[in-house]
């Protein structure tokens, strides 16, 4: 941090006057927004590794050159363990698709607009970056290789397949590996393509400019390497929930823009070779939530692994893995058993209760016996009952939902709620208990209550997937359960 501020002083020649640590993203790498006395703002990076950095630094500054939406390097340290970029803003792509997630994929126009513009500037990134760059520069290697798909496949082996106990046979599945990265590999072309290898929608940030609304962060993992990768890494990603008609748009949209760039295969052929990338990806990523999960103990990265089954059980359906057969073998028979576990239905799991309600009606009864739980009082905060646009809407319409997070009381109202309560969660599984409640109460039970409720039951849900939680908008009249999902067992 004190590199930082000294960087921040010898390009400004001040101190700013208030430094930001900004959330993290599951990288080693830590940011922070710094702001000086005339509220103009920059990101500080501080990585653990100068040659990523410099590769950040390097292909930052390509990018730029080419006329590429991407942050420009305002100064660098002497050692490269610290640089300044321009800030992006605080909105990415991911956040903009919240609503759309949250409704199982029902995104809308204006949220489909933005996937069109992401589809758009993929293949801009991909072959115009791609021009003339220097890959020596980047990290930790130049170009993607069979040794690249061999660790993520092994990865996906050792940390989801032997951790959830399937049996294989190590030879038989290891020449299918081989020739798995062969046909990988066999699909570069002989033009110098770009392999983001990170686009994902958190790596993709939203801005005002209509010429420009969206800018690329976070590519310094990139290399050489065929454009398939990032298509199905975007389009197939565990939590996005895109629906295949939605999918296949958007790939329409790619492959229009990227034959401006470049001659690509025919359509169908060009839709063979992404699933066999899609296929790829979703092995890796069950690689890495099984580590993550299964051995990292961290919990939220369970969440994902039945909707990557689902993906992975719909790509085998194609004949993708035909040309393994004792990977199709395995993948079959590991998907099919996973997916006919029924949800958990044995009384001693934990079952959380969320109700909204008006106080003028009195506080929810707890019908488990145990005497009621925390009880949140939503009253203080902004309440859009006042406003006559909003008197006929509840906390589930969207128009409701941007004016409590445009005004930010309610997000800041549930920041210690969400804190509460994850520990409150996590110590009742603990210890065996069967059953929590929240309630939120406001005045008429209609906008705030129902907006928080409605948030923690989906937090709660994402955070802790082994967890049945019953939400009830008492008077709305509206009730939803979230069943715990059933993930693999882990045998580690």
């Amino acid at each position: 941090m004190q590199q930082l501020q000294q960087l921040y002083r010898e390009w400004r020649g001040a101190d700013p006057v208030k430094t930001v640590k900004l959330p993290g993203a599951g990288s080693n790498r830590t940011y922070y927004r710094m702001t000086d006395s005339e509220g103009r703002s920059v990101v500080g990076c501080r990585g653990t590794s100068r040659e990523e950095n410099h590769a950040f630094v390097a292909l930052a500054r390509h990018f730029l050159a080419c006329r590429l939406p991407v942050p420009e390097v305002l100064a660098v340290s002497t050692d490269e363990m610290c640089y300044l970029q321009t800030d992006l803003g605080s909105t990415s792509l991911f956040d903009a698709l919240r609503h759309g997630r949250e409704r199982g994929g029902a995104y809308d126009e204006a949220e489909r607009r933005l996937l069109r513009q992401a589809m758009r500037l993929l293949p801009r990134i991909q072959f115009e970056g791609g021009r003339q760059l220097d890959f020596s520069v980047c990290y930790p290697q130049p170009q993607f290789d069979e040794t690249n798909v061999m660790f993520d496949l092994n990865y996906f082996k050792y940390c989801y397949l032997k951790a959830t106990g399937q049996d294989f046979h190590e030879l038989r599945l290891e020449e299918d590996f081989q020739r798995l990265a062969s046909d990988l590999v066999a699909t570069d072309s002989a033009l110098p393509t770009f392999m983001y290898r990170d686009f994902q929608a958190r790596n993709i940030m939203v801005g005002s400019s209509t010429s420009s609304p969206l800018s690329l962060i976070d590519f310094q993992g990139g290399r050489r390497g065929p454009v398939y990768y990032d298509l199905a890494s975007f389009l197939w990603q565990a939590s996005a929930r895109y629906p295949d008609a939605m999918r296949s748009e958007l790939i329409d949209v790619y492959y229009d823009e990227a034959c401006r760039h470049a001659p690509l295969p025919p359509r169908e052929e060009f839709g063979q070779r992404l699933r066999l990338f899609v296929l790829f990806r979703l092995l890796q990523v069950l690689g890495a939530y099984g580590f993550r999960g299964y051995f990292e103990r961290k919990p939220h990265f369970l969440l994902s692994i039945p909707p990557a089954l689902v993906s992975l059980s719909q790509q085998l359906e194609t004949g993708v893995a035909a040309s393994y057969p004792h990977l199709e073998q395995v993948l079959l028979a590991h998907t099919t058993a996973a997916l006919q576990r029924q949800p958990v239905s044995s009384p001693s799991h934990l079952v959380v209760r969320i109700f909204s309600f008006s106080y003028k009606n009195g506080i929810p009864a707890d019908e488990s016996g145990n005497g009621g739980g925390y009880v949140f009082d939503c009253r203080a905060t902004h309440n859009p009952g006042r406003y006559e646009q909003y008197k006929e809407l509840t906390g589930l319409d969207l128009p409701v939902i941007r004016f409590l997070e445009d005004d930010g009381e309610i997000l800041r109202f549930l920041q210690p709620v969400y804190q509460l309560a994850d520990a409150h969660v996590q110590r009742y599984i603990d210890r065996g208990f069967t059953s929590l409640m929240f309630s939120f109460g406001c005045t008429g039970g209609q906008h705030r209550s129902v907006y928080s409720a409605q948030h923690l039951a989906e937090h709660i849900h994402q955070q802790f997937p082994g967890v049945e939680v019953r939400l009830c908008h008492r008077e709305q009249g509206v009730s939803t359960t979230f069943a715990p999902l059933q993930i693999p067992a882990p045998t580690v």
